[in-house]
């Protein structure tokens, strides 16, 4: 073995030994390929989700569709019925002062016209939600490479090209939030923060679940719910039964 590979090897194992104390253990107490009822995984996340921080739980699903046809898209949203633990800060490209006056008044982080799209123009991105009335998409629609790769674009299947731009603000920050499959046939979709409580992140968690499987497209063939698996940002993944989703949710 060369030199650099040695080290390589070294520094590998230097950095597992500094750092698995805590994942070993929580490897040991919930071992990798076990499956897990939505309860059961709910309550290990909670008891593993010890980190410094308040750490996101999300759902990790793997579908049964091939992304690459369009009638294979899997993409919709959902309201979280206890919210994503965090901000979300909201823009809205719109013309009219009424508008713009709603928006503002359901929390928007910022609302405007032409003066918006210039802005966003110019690089400006710090936002994690763009809404859009109807007769601003023309202009939208010019900051696709900007907003398209960031999964920015406002759409009219999620609900973010509407004229009532101060309803869909209101939603956004309230918890509902967008999904969409990539291009491998997987989706990561936030259901919380490890403060919320088992009740709360269980019920945020069936509601993604529900929505996921409404969204399955009438061309997918076979099992759609290949897996799905929660965790939290430090912790490790729980498996769920997806034969118990199956049956939960009446999908194949």
């Amino acid at each position: 073995m060369g030199g650099r590979a040695v080290q390589a090897r070294l520094t590998t194992e230097n950095h597992m030994a500094h750092h698995s104390k805590r994942v070993r253990a929580l490897h040991e107490k919930h071992p990798k390929g076990k499956i897990y009822s939505l309860g059961d995984a709910t309550l290990g996340v909670k008891e593993c989700a010890n980190a410094k921080f308040d750490e996101s739980v999300d759902l990790a699903f793997f579908l049964g569709v091939d992304p690459r046809h369009a009638e294979q898209m899997v993409r919709g949203s959902v309201s979280l019925p206890h919210g994503t633990g965090k901000t979300v800060r909201v823009v809205v490209f719109c013309k009219q002062e009424a508008q713009q006056k709603a928006a503002m008044e359901a929390g928007a982080l910022e609302a405007g016209g032409d003066e918006l799209v210039a802005k966003v123009q110019g690089g400006w991105t710090d936002f994690d939600v763009a809404v859009a009335s109807p007769d601003m998409m023309g202009q939208v629609g010019k900051l696709g490479k900007i907003l398209g790769p960031r999964g920015l674009m406002p759409s009219p299947k999620a609900g973010t090209v509407t004229p009532n731009v101060g309803e869909a603000v209101d939603e956004i920050r309230r918890g509902k939030i967008d999904f969409r499959v990539d291009k491998n046939a997987n989706m990561h979709i936030p259901v919380g923060k490890a403060s919320f409580s088992v009740e709360q992140i269980e019920e945020n968690a069936k509601a993604v679940i529900e929505a996921v499987v409404k969204a399955r497209p009438s061309a997918a063939k076979g099992t759609y719910l290949r897996s799905c698996t929660l965790s939290s940002t430090m912790g490790p993944g729980f498996r769920l039964d997806t034969a118990a989703l199956s049956s939960m949710f009446r999908v194949s």
